[in-house]
């Protein structure tokens, strides 16, 4: 992975209207701290369906962004699909919802951000949608965008900045 920060791109950047902050609303658990990557899109609540099928899938180069509604009713990643995206070489997983497991992703070499914890398991119902522009943190991700990550923040272009 590239050695970079997001402060530096910032203010690499910062008259570019099109760099997007996303707010600071989701905390690190995967083991891994600093990512980017192309964006793919999932817009679900409460069924992590999509996010299974995904994963299964080569994810080289990429993060997956799931827009959950911001639930914490259940968790929408667990370790064992973690681990799964992680072997299939995704470079991280963004959330705006829960995961669970939490303890075991923390030593799972991928990147994972979500607004919080929680032991209970999302439904299987294949209820969502994929690469579709989705919005939380007062940001707008599309799919083919990039997302950059480290412990300072999460920043979002149409282009690749490194």
């Amino acid at each position: 992975m590239k050695d970079f920060t997001t402060c530096d791109l910032y203010d690499d950047n910062e008259h570019n209207p099109e760099i997007k902050v996303v707010l600071p609303i989701l905390k690190h658990y995967g083991a891994t701290k600093k990512f980017y990557g192309a964006i793919r899109t999932i817009k679900t609540i409460e069924d992590n369906s999509l996010v299974r099928e995904l994963v299964s899938e080569n994810g080289e180069g990429q993060i997956l962004v799931v827009d959950g509604g911001g639930s914490l009713n259940c968790a929408l990643l667990g370790d064992l699909l973690a681990q799964k995206a992680f072997e299939n070489n995704w470079n991280a997983i963004v959330i705006n919802g829960c995961i669970r497991d939490s303890q075991i992703i923390a030593k799972i070499p991928i990147g994972v951000m979500a607004i919080s914890t929680n032991p209970k398991k999302s439904v299987k119902h294949g209820i969502g949608e994929c690469d579709i522009p989705v919005i939380f943190g007062n940001c707008r991700f599309n799919t083919g965008e990039y997302l950059y990550a480290d412990q300072d923040g999460i920043i979002v272009s149409p282009n690749q900045l490194i």
